[in-house]
């Protein structure tokens, strides 16, 4: 699916970019991740909501592949079987939503994204990547940030396959930003030369979103 197809004018998108444009939730404030877990403006739940852009798609594990190209020096595109070889690993993390919700401690399972960096070796002028999911989202990370210790390509939450409403088989979890870095039904990661704005960026949303610093919006 293209990114074209984006529900550029959907109720959803025009909502958000009202919030963009006022910058709703905004509190003002700057935190550090050891003064406490709750980043500002944030509250915790119980549950995990539902955010997607009006699509989930049904993406089976046997047709499932992940492709990892641009500027790298070995570009390769794993099916599942590929994926389920590489090392596993289990890690506990928070997650922040932009729309103020966060949830503590959460299982996952899944494959480094520093294993995958290991596998394709960025070329020296790589800066940035550029995630696409099955349902043609884009986001936009640094690859400083891709690559952090905690971040996860994760296929199982709580024990379980990780279920299609929350991005299954496979979704990104990067826990230092806002989770709508994390793109579900991840289907390309790709590395460019500097980095470049993705669906929500375009919209108002800022290129980075760390929470502690309450990057929401391109004007935070």
């Amino acid at each position: 699916m293209s990114d074209d197809l984006l529900p550029e004018d959907s109720k959803l998108t025009r909502s958000k970019r009202d919030w963009a444009e006022s910058g709703k939730f905004l509190t003002g404030r700057i935190a550090r991740p050891e003064a406490g877990r709750l980043p500002p403006g944030q509250h915790l739940v119980r549950n995990w909501p539902v955010l997607d852009l009006g699509r989930q798609p049904d993406v089976q594990t046997s047709r499932w592949k992940l492709k990892i190209d641009g500027l790298v020096e070995r570009p390769v595109t794993l099916d599942w079987a590929a994926f389920q070889a590489l090392p596993q690993e289990r890690r506990t993390s928070d997650i922040h939503c932009v729309t103020t919700w966060s949830r503590y401690d959460n299982p996952w399972r899944g494959v480094s994204t520093q294993a995958l960096l290991d596998l394709v070796q960025p070329r020296e002028e790589a800066a940035a990547v550029m995630l696409h999911g099955y349902d043609g989202y884009t986001t936009n990370l640094l690859l400083d940030d891709f690559a952090a210790p905690d971040a996860l390509l994760v296929h199982e939450w709580e024990g379980k396959p990780l279920a299609r409403e929350h991005g299954g088989p496979v979704r990104l979890v990067v826990p230092h930003l806002y989770f709508w870095k994390s793109a579900k039904w991840i289907s390309r990661v790709e590395v460019l030369g500097q980095d470049r704005a993705g669906f929500w960026e375009i919209n108002g949303y800022h290129l980075r979103g760390d929470p502690w610093r309450e990057e929401r919006y391109s004007g935070s």
